[in-house]
């Protein structure tokens, strides 16, 4: 009877939510209108040409780009193909949304819209690396496979808040490793730095429009949003979690300096500011508990930044996308 009862008011409780999230819905549809206004849409074929008639020119400069390809360091092989694959989890976050909106919505719509945006992020990246001769393809496109298959099944996609919270962190995160990305590589191959500066640039659009749903359900339901965002702020998985080697190859990214827990520092704080979590009254003791833990929990990222970069040693790596070249690094 416990469990029954349990899952009863897990049910209710997500209902309850999802109809917060169906009150904003005047709110959707203008975020999405300005969101559209400001997009500016871009496809693979403009920066990677692929016509049956391809001119001279064209042949000629993906030949120029393989040459410029052999200069790009391991490291950064390993940040680009991280995120081509975490990418390719689209099917995953599509899933996470549309389960706690309508399919006649606003909502829905946006979900369709943001789904259309982002899977051009894989596909150009993918064109990239093939186009390029970047990876071992095969092993590529094995990783992509290993990736869709397991999933992506965090223990809070029951929680519509959580989503929210999670996608507009998520969102940044991406934002920071594309345009890092970009900018690590970009003095050896520019192609590469133009077409990750111009998914590094959706991501931030998709990150404002997550950031102001979960400011506005702050604004409905402080104390339940606050419990759900203390659950999801100390640390998130990226989506790629499951992909083969991920901890590995990202481990090879903190340590190049694209991304790390200082990076993640800085994500939470720009959320806890721009919700204004610190200065938030009128809260019931849940709540209060809540917002306590989450402003403690931007020191206990900072301890966290430190000890790694105390422990810093020399650590060998190895991946069969980059033909199990050894890779060493500080």
């Amino acid at each position: 009877m416990t469990i029954i009862t349990s899952n009863k008011n897990d049910a209710h409780e997500t209902q309850s939510k999802a109809e917060v999230l169906a009150a904003l819905e005047d709110k959707v549809k203008k975020w999405m209108e300005m969101h559209i206004e400001k997009r500016k849409l871009w496809f693979s074929s403009d920066f990677l040409p692929a016509e049956e008639k391809n001119s001279e020119d064209q042949e000629n400069n993906i030949l120029k780009l393989r040459q410029r390809v052999k200069g790009i360091k391991d490291s950064a092989r390993v940040a680009i193909g991280l995120n081509l694959i975490t990418e390719e989890g689209l099917p995953h976050f599509h899933r996470l949304i549309s389960q706690h909106l309508g399919d006649r919505s606003f909502w829905s719509k946006w979900n369709n819209l943001w789904t259309a945006e982002e899977d051009r992020h894989g596909n150009v990246l993918r064109d990239y690396a093939r186009d390029s001769r970047l990876f071992n393809f095969s092993r590529l496109e094995q990783m992509q496979y290993v990736y869709q298959e397991k999933g992506f099944n965090p223990d809070w996609d029951k929680d519509p808040y959580r989503v929210f919270v999670y996608t507009t962190l998520q969102e940044r995160a991406t934002q920071f490793s594309h345009k890092n990305t970009g900018d690590y590589v970009g003095s050896e191959e520019p192609l590469i730095k133009g077409i990750l500066t111009s998914i590094a640039a959706d991501e931030a659009k998709h990150y404002t429009f997550y950031r102001n749903v979960f400011k506005s359900i702050i604004e409905i339901d402080p104390n339940r949003a606050l419990q759900s965002a203390v659950n999801i702020l100390p640390a998130i998985d990226m989506p790629g979690i499951s992909m083969p080697n991920f901890r590995e190859m990202a481990d090879v990214v903190r340590r190049a300096d694209i991304y790390g827990p200082r990076d993640y520092k800085k994500i939470v704080e720009e959320a806890i500011s721009f919700w204004k979590i610190d200065v938030l009254e009128g809260l019931n003791d849940i709540g209060r508990k809540a917002q306590d833990k989450i402003m403690q929990i931007p020191d206990r990222l900072e301890k966290v930044a430190q000890y790694l970069e105390k422990r810093k040693e020399k650590k060998s790596f190895s991946f069969d996308l980059i033909y199990d070249r050894i890779l060493v690094m500080e």
